[in-house]
């Protein structure tokens, strides 16, 4: 597998990789700093391209942090190889993740996080931020980037097919129609205000880990999924009463 290597914002590198029988991106972050954090490690099949393209960025043995949006083999199945190959290396998650799963399936012990907690990586600041269910999986929870205003998005806005390193255009509409054939997305009340508040965070840039890296208005199409999905979960409402 080939898998590209982009800088998105000073110091934030994005890894992809295409693979052809999900005819999905699958993509992988670098914040890089005195304590590099990596933001999702790919399945196992992954590891040898990506931990190589990483590699070319940064030295494995100076990676500090292992990160990811929930626990999903293409999110955290290369989770021990990384761990072997960065041996100062820690996985940082979720508290209610790490008490519940993480602990135990990672060969070393990792560091759990609260919602809003910060991680100093040198001069730049990443935010964890709890978004359980948002937009699957009670442990999600999504990073921001305080100094470039970056933030690693995970599954939202996630679309089939191939795409650009980094783009302006339309993600939304690509990201529903990637939902009608996956519905991957959970429809629960918290989902549009959650979105919403991401949006709050004014992002510059997006990192989608299945899509381009965005950099158009940002806040914009965050508030726009946040009503797309608000009108799926007021239908589907209104489905389920109408069977009553």
């Amino acid at each position: 597998m080939d898998t590209t290597t982009t800088e998105i914002a000073p110091g934030i590198f994005r890894f992809s990789t295409y693979v052809d029988d999900a005819n999905l991106v699958m993509n992988q972050y670098l914040i890089d700093g005195d304590e590099p954090l990596l933001f999702h490690m790919g399945q196992r099949a992954l590891f040898p391209s990506t931990s190589a393209a990483v590699q070319r960025v940064v030295p494995l043995d100076r990676l500090r942090w292992l990160a990811f949006g929930h626990v999903e083999a293409d999110e955290c199945g290369s989770m021990n190889s990384w761990l072997a190959a960065a041996p100062h290396a820690q996985v940082a998650h979720g508290a209610l993740s790490c008490f519940v799963q993480v602990g135990d399936l990672a060969d070393r012990p990792p560091r759990p996080l609260q919602d809003g907690e910060v991680l100093e990586v040198g001069e730049r600041r990443v935010r964890h931020i709890d978004t359980p269910h948002v937009p699957h999986g009670w442990d999600a929870c999504l990073v921001f980037e305080e100094s470039t205003a970056t933030l690693l998005c995970g599954d939202l806005f996630t679309a089939f097919g191939r795409h650009p390193e980094v783009s302006d255009g339309e993600i939304v509409g690509p990201a529903l129609a990637g939902e009608d054939l996956g519905h991957a997305t959970a429809l629960t009340p918290a989902l549009g205000p959650t979105i919403r508040s991401l949006a709050d965070l004014e992002p510059s840039t997006l990192g989608l880990m299945h899509g381009p890296a965005f950099t158009g208005d940002c806040a914009g199409a965050l508030r726009d999924l946040a009503s797309e999905y608000q009108g799926r979960f007021e239908a589907e409402q209104e489905r389920l009463r109408g069977q009553g």
